[in-house]
């Protein structure tokens, strides 16, 4: 596949960011703000993150949102920064605004109750262990189990929740790790664009996410901003460039917060070897 990352391509979107009126940042978080975990409680952010986090939202120049598939009071202990930035939970169906008033997922008594009844077939076959229940939608989980039981795990899944989805008008999507099952109607595109209607059409926006969830963001912000894919391997993509974490995306996150606080420390932070780097990728600084 062609590489998406070039320098001149960073080049010209930090010369426009430089000189925008307004700025905005919308990051995933799982993936791209931190590495994936079998514990997902223990998924905290790359050595790093938290602090040009925290410089961004100090400086007051940039929108800063979290736009995440986890709940927002799972974002809240993960991310360990005051104060908090803006954040969207359970793929668009949850929102925090910047002061923190919340706004709870509405969802129809139908998809509730097909949620309600998706998980209880779940629970009797022994799954409780792979399940994460969200305000608005059901993931099984599968990272780390082996390929064979992957598949045996996707089919049984398929089995229970293919007749409840058909009654409940609910949907599966997948992503890296597992399925969820959720209500149709709003994904993380859904968030971008709600985002981008509040926005001035002369901010400099990029929004940085792994998944094939961010998908929908990617191509909702099309002609927008800069859409940054952050994973170790490259794949299919409407991305526009590709930053491996955790060096590549620091040096994008410092290189930002740089026109923001030109005083923002720019040495190397090492991640602990969370993930393998990208050899053939180019440095982004």
């Amino acid at each position: 596949m062609e590489l998406l990352h070039t320098q001149a391509t960073l080049d010209a979107f930090f010369a426009r960011v430089a000189v925008a009126p307004h700025r905005a940042l919308l990051l995933d978080y799982d993936g791209t703000l931190a590495p994936f975990r079998i514990a997902r409680d223990q998924a905290f952010p790359y050595p790093g993150v938290r602090e040009v986090l925290h410089t961004l939202l100090a400086a007051g120049r940039t929108r800063v949102v979290v736009i995440s598939g986890r709940a927002i009071v799972e974002l809240e202990q993960l991310l360990g920064i005051a104060p908090l930035p803006e954040l969207w939970g359970s793929h668009g169906w949850e929102r925090r605004l910047a002061d923190g008033t919340y706004r709870p997922p509405d969802l129809d008594v139908r998809a509730a109750e097909g949620l309600a009844a998706a998980r209880e077939v779940a629970v009797a076959r022994g799954l409780t262990h792979a399940l994460e229940p969200k305000p608005a939608g059901l993931a099984l989980h599968w990272r780390g189990l082996a390929p064979t039981a992957v598949a045996a795990l996707r089919a049984e899944i398929g089995e229970l929740w293919t007749p409840i989805t058909l009654r409940h008008n609910l949907a599966v999507h997948p992503f890296d790790g597992g399925l969820e099952l959720r209500a149709p109607g709003r994904d993380k595109g859904t968030a971008a664009r709600t985002l981008l209607a509040e926005l001035a059409a002369d901010t400099a926006l990029a929004y940085l996410g792994d998944d094939l969830t961010d998908e929908d963001a990617f191509r909702a912000i099309d002609g927008r901003g800069l859409r940054v894919l952050v994973r170790p391997e490259l794949r299919p993509t409407a991305a526009d460039i590709w930053l491996c974490p955790p060096d590549d995306l620091l040096a994008f996150l410092r290189r930002w917060a740089q026109l923001d606080a030109p005083a923002v420390p720019t040495a190397h932070t090492d991640a602990e070897g969370e993930e393998a780097s990208c050899p053939t990728n180019p440095r982004v600084a």
